[in-house]
Order: C-alpha cells, then structure tokens, then sequence
C-alpha cells in the first residue's frame, strides 16, 4: 500500500480542494456521499454532510453487523464508521494507515465505548493493534469504506487476503470503492493527474475484477450494487454547478455568503480548485462505484 507519507496530503488542509471540502462540511468523513433526485436541492443549500452520512450508513447496513461481534474498520480515516459500529454494540477497531488520521479519531471518538482505534496498513496487519489481538479467524466483520483505491493493485490483493485470514468462517467483508468501467489506464484518464495528485493513488480496480481478486482469496461474492449513478453521477452535477459558479466573480461572492469560510481563497486558488474539479468530471465519466458484499465460507 502507499505509505503514509504519500497520502499524507489527500486529506490535509494544506491541500485546497480539501481546504474547500472543509468549508462546505466534510469533517469526520469523507467520501463522497449518495444522492438522490429529491435531495439534490438540500446538497446544495446544505452541503454534503448529510449524503456523506447516508452513504456511511448505507456502506454499513451491508455488514448485518449485530451488538458484540468484533469488527474490523479498515482504512477508517477520522473514525466517524468505527465509531458507528461501537455505538451499535459492536467492538470495532478502526485502523488507517495515516497518524494524523488516527489522532483525530482518538480526539474525536477515543472516550466512546466499543471502538479502538490504531496506526496500521490494513493491507499488512500486525499482530495487535490498539491491544487487540488479530490471529487468524478472529473477527466477525470487516468493513472497508471509500479506502481501497488508495491501496494499489498489489496492495487491494493483499487486503483481501488479510481480511480472509481474519475473519472467522462465515465472517463478512463490505468493500465500497471506486472502481473503472473498463481495462482503460487511468493516466489517459486524468492526462494532468489532477485527479491522482490530489487523493494520492496511481490506479483503480475495473469494476468486474473486484469479485474475481476475492474469489482468488477465497471468498465468495454475496452481493454487487452498483451506486454510480446516486454517487458519482449525482455528485458530479453538483461539482458542476459549483465549478460553473466560482467561474465568475459574482458566483464567488455568493459562494462566500453562503460558506463565508471560501472568503480565504485567493484568485489563483480559485482557479485551482476549479481545474481539480472539471478534472475529477471527466475522470468521473468512465468510473464506477460500487459496493462488495464477499462472505467467508462457513466449515461444514
């Protein structure tokens, strides 16, 4: 997986895509959220916090996670998931990769009962974690939410093997990711890599492979839903008209009335955060998002 160090800029406020993420709401999460028709006029009055939620809630649903089973919350970011699933009964350990991530979960979630956090590659896990013990078939879920892409190809091989070796028989493993409609190379994709230099990843996994690299871990395929459309597309219209209205002076000052956090940004800023955006719609247009139920087989 790429280290810490790499990713390190995706989400840190020196980077002002997220410096704008952070004004419009993303704060304990960040992905991109799922969208439907009706809501789309609350996104853009609101922001997306409350999309964001109801795809973390959509993401974890697919667990059937049940009070006092051990889960596994990979790629955890600031904490928000884990710390759902310890709310819920479960006792989760959530870990990333990133310290500063983890040191805002801890801020954030630490004093909570049933979630752990910890500083880990979820790709090659430890021994222990957060004085957790991670031996061979001993969690019953493991859930990876928006993380994977980050991870390479290598690496996204070596967590489905991680999370097979770790769960018990019968054990679940959700993955949400972003996914390729094809076998078309993301550099001709995204020319400027914009896209790639922003959230720190070199490529994606085609849509249609993920259940094959899981079957090769051993793992059989229990559900696909394909989100693209309340995700991405979704999602994609909204960064539409938010790069046609910080386009001009006018839309800017209506962006600062309503998210007086932007009045920060300079010109040349400006123009940067619209060239990430209309790089994010054109790369956008020939990806997927997908979401992965893979189950463990029970022993007979």
């Amino acid at each position: 997986m790429d280290d810490s160090n790499s990713l390190t800029g995706a989400y840190s406020d020196d980077s002002v895509l997220f410096r704008v993420l952070r004004h419009l709401g993303w704060d304990a999460l960040a992905n991109i959220g799922y969208f439907t028709l009706p809501t789309l006029p609350v996104a853009v009055l609101a922001g997306p916090v409350f999309f964001q939620r109801r795809l973390a809630r959509r993401s974890l649903a697919l667990l059937e996670a049940r009070p006092g089973q051990l889960v596994l919350d990979a790629g955890c970011g600031r904490g928000d998931t884990t710390a759902r699933l310890g709310a819920a009964g479960c006792r989760a350990l959530g870990v990333d990769i990133q310290p500063a991530q983890i040191d805002q979960a801890r801020r954030r979630f630490g004093s909570r009962s049933g979630a752990r956090f910890a500083v880990a590659d979820a790709t090659a896990l430890p021994q222990r974690a957060a004085d957790v013990p991670l031996p061979d078939g001993s969690f019953d879920r493991v859930h990876c939410l928006e993380a994977a892409f980050h991870f390479g190809h290598e690496g996204r091989k070596s967590f489905l093997n991680e999370s097979f070796r770790l769960l018990r028989p019968g054990g679940r493993l959700v993955l949400v990711d972003i996914t390729s409609g094809g076998d078309r190379p993301i550099g001709t994709l995204d020319p400027n890599g914009l896209v790639r230099g922003t959230w720190r990843f070199d490529d994606i996994e085609p849509y249609e492979r993920y259940p094959l690299m899981a079957s090769a871990a051993g793992f059989t395929t229990q559900r696909v839903l394909d989100w693209t459309t309340p995700v991405l597309h979704r999602a994609a219209r909204l960064s539409a008209l938010f790069a046609g209205t910080a386009s001009t002076r006018a839309g800017r000052q209506a962006l600062c009335v309503r998210w007086p956090g932007l009045r920060e940004l300079e010109a040349r800023e400006w123009d940067e955060v619209i060239a990430i955006v209309r790089a994010h719609q054109a790369i956008g247009r020939a990806t997927r998002y997908a979401a992965y139920v893979f189950g463990k087989p029970a022993r007979a």
